[in-house]
């Protein structure tokens, strides 16, 4: 059974994932509360489930881009449950996460989240034989640099706000997710690891670290 953490933003969200099927995912809005609210709820989800972390055999972990206090958090915790019962840590960027539930489209797409300051990050995308492949890094850029940036048709999906909608109306090339194609799910970031333990994943737990997005209200890490 493989855990899936992911607090890259201040959507928080936990898997179970036995390698066929999903056996629990919840999502929840965590703001502040992610350091009281973390490690009950994966004690929470593990209990529902009748199993104990012993019965793990991997665990996953968003490892940003993302915000500081967040990925610090869900990064250690993983790492803590790796290294107590020495089980893989596969770490998974982000926007792979977002980008992997979304359909096959031709044009191609930018998976975005809130960058803090009225910016976003974005990672493009395009759909080749395996899936949908990143050809870019993380960029930060203000929405109206965003919609500037667009000028072929382009599939936006991810954290988009009420200014970000507001920009993107007078951007004809910008085709938005709808809101449910639009949240990061946890049983996604499982199949990802799934996928990365099978393909022969190597890296040792310390090896694993986070990308962070710095915000106005957070520390330098």
């Amino acid at each position: 059974m493989l855990l899936a953490i992911d607090t890259a933003t201040q959507r928080i969200g936990l898997a179970l994932h036995d390698g066929h099927t999903i056996q629990s995912e919840c999502t929840w809005v965590g703001g502040r509360r992610q350091t009281t609210e973390l490690a009950p709820e994966v004690a929470l989800m593990l209990r529902r489930a009748g199993i104990t972390p012993r019965a793990l055999s991997a665990v996953a972990v968003a490892i940003g881009p993302g915000a500081f206090t967040g990925l610090r958090i869900g990064v250690a915790l993983a790492k803590g449950l790796s290294l107590a019962h020495n089980l893989p840590l596969v770490g998974v960027p982000t926007l792979d996460i977002l980008a992997w539930g979304q359909p096959r489209r031709d044009e191609p797409m930018l998976a975005l989240l809130h960058a803090g300051r009225g910016r976003v990050a974005g990672v493009w995308y395009k759909w080749k034989a395996s899936g949908w492949q990143a050809t870019s890094e993380p960029d930060v850029m203000t929405w109206p640099e965003l919609r500037d940036r667009l000028e072929a048709p382009t599939y936006l999906c991810g954290e988009v706000d009420d200014e970000g909608r507001e920009v993107l109306a007078a951007q004809p090339k910008a085709k938005l997710a709808p809101p449910a194609l639009s949240v990061r799910r946890p049983g996604v970031l499982a199949e990802i690891a799934w996928h990365k333990l099978r393909s022969g994943w190597d890296l040792k737990p310390a090896q694993v670290v986070p990308v962070y997005l710095r915000t106005s209200s957070e520390p330098t890490p």
